[in-house]
């Protein structure tokens, strides 16, 4: 095959910065309810107790696929739990850089019943499956330029020494999942030294006769359509309206047609340079007891979700968590997320799909992903309330392919968990050690 001409370069490359968008073209035609943030109002998380338990062994092997997970039909059966259980459930373990670890039980207030249970109006039958990781086309696409990974939200994507991804949550806390550090029985081997990796940012230095992107102002515009560059993903952009939703929607559309083509054409499109990893340690480790094997049965997915605490401070901005009842009835229905998956090695993979089936605490969805992308976080982008600005948030964290019991048989599942109100309590906790900061989100 002959050298690609430019202007097809140029086409795929706006096709995949479209798509990061999160407003899509039949969305801009709906309610501003529709696109708003809710506003809930969740528990409070009390320290009872914390007491000092033996050392772990840190003999656990990574997980890269979990097993024996209540799938829908087996969720839909089980009780409500009592605020007891929902007690010893969100009760946790601190494990230490030094090894040592702390157990720490709580106490909840202002429980009421639409943070303890059910979400109003989530339809919790389940219909189709499908196998996860890449299936057919590959609508995954490789954030190989520099100039990109390293803008937001994708800077917010974190690499994890034991093989998973995360996302910075506050300039010292990363949430991943469980499982990446924990597999319900012990803790995996290499967590006492753990480590995560930020990618570096991008040089401000302004370089000489302009090149490569290197001190060009914020907005300054660009022949051959490239004026989009300083646009996508930077601290201003929640500020844009839901025009630009009309790029996404044919972004998506142009970037499913062209497939098996674009991505390759698109990787060697990157004219920013590879991304680079700028290492941190990890000061503590924080893990739900209902994540825990034995503690109880069948919700242990509904927890697989950790906050890591770094020993230094990130510049890089973060993303704050959201609440979200129901991820379908949103006019899309589409979540995003961005991972190092494990045949892309240190590479930042980025990908949108709609959600298929949702329960109180598991989003059901088929995005194409690979082992390493486990405890991405999964986001929507919505209007903040009263205002014109937009808004990402993290709804949930990618658990990755799970088998699941349905009906007496395993199936498998693209599984993520999603915040609910009392995981944002509690994670809120975990980050600012009061959780009445976020009483309202």
């Amino acid at each position: 095959m002959g050298p690609v001409p430019v202007c097809v370069l140029l086409s795929v490359a706006l096709c995949v910065l479209a798509a990061v968008r999160s407003v899509s073209a039949e969305d801009a035609v709906g309610g501003d309810d529709d696109y708003t943030w809710p506003q809930w109002s969740v528990p409070l998380v009390r320290e009872k107790r914390t007491v000092h338990l033996s050392n772990p062994a840190f003999s656990a092997p990574p997980q890269a696929e979990l097993h024996g997970t209540c799938g829908i039909e087996c969720q839909r059966g089980l009780p409500d739990p009592s605020v007891s259980e929902l007690e010893r459930l969100l009760s946790y373990e601190t494990v230490y850089e030094n090894g040592t670890r702390t157990q720490t039980t709580i106490a909840l207030q202002g429980l009421n019943e639409a943070t303890r249970s059910a979400w109003p109006g989530v339809d919790s039958s389940a219909r189709s499956r499908r196998k996860r990781e890449v299936y057919g086309v590959d609508t995954r696409f490789t954030i190989a330029d520099k100039q990109f990974s390293t803008k937001y939200p994708f800077s917010t994507s974190v690499k994890i020494s034991t093989g998973c991804s995360g996302v910075l949550v506050s300039p010292k806390h990363v949430l991943t999942a469980a499982h990446c550090i924990h597999d319900g029985h012990d803790y995996v081997s290499g967590v006492q030294k753990l480590r995560v990796a930020v990618l570096k940012q991008r040089s401000r230095r302004r370089g000489k006769g302009g090149g490569k992107g290197r001190g060009r102002g914020k907005g300054r515009k660009r022949k051959g359509g490239r004026e989009e560059d300083n646009a996508i993903d930077n601290d201003e952009t929640d500020d844009e309206d839901a025009e630009e939703g009309q790029e996404e929607g044919k972004g998506e559309r142009q970037g499913r047609r062209r497939g098996r083509k674009g991505r390759s054409r698109n990787r060697r499109s990157a004219d920013g340079g590879q991304p680079s990893f700028r290492w941190t340690t990890v000061k503590q480790t924080q893990v739900p007891k209902g994540w825990f094997k034995g503690e109880s049965k069948n919700v242990s997915a509904d927890y697989d979700y950790a906050i890591l605490e770094l020993k230094r401070s990130q510049k890089t901005r973060y993303m704050d968590l959201g609440v979200i009842p129901s991820i379908k009835k949103l006019p899309a229905g589409r979540i995003h997320f961005s991972g190092f998956d494990d045949d892309r090695p240190d590479q930042l993979v980025y990908r949108f799909c709609s959600v298929s089936e949702e329960s109180n605490d598991l989003l059901y969805q088929y995005c194409d992903a690979k082992p390493g992308s486990s405890g991405s976080g999964v986001y929507i982008r919505l209007k903040e309330p009263g205002k014109k600005r937009w808004k990402r948030k993290i709804v949930g964290v990618f658990s990755g392919h799970q088998w699941v019991d349905v009906n007496g048989a395993q199936q498998d599942y693209n599984v993520a968990v999603r915040i609910t109100p009392l995981k944002f309590a509690q994670i809120c906790h975990w980050v600012h050690g009061d959780s009445s900061i976020c009483q309202a989100t």
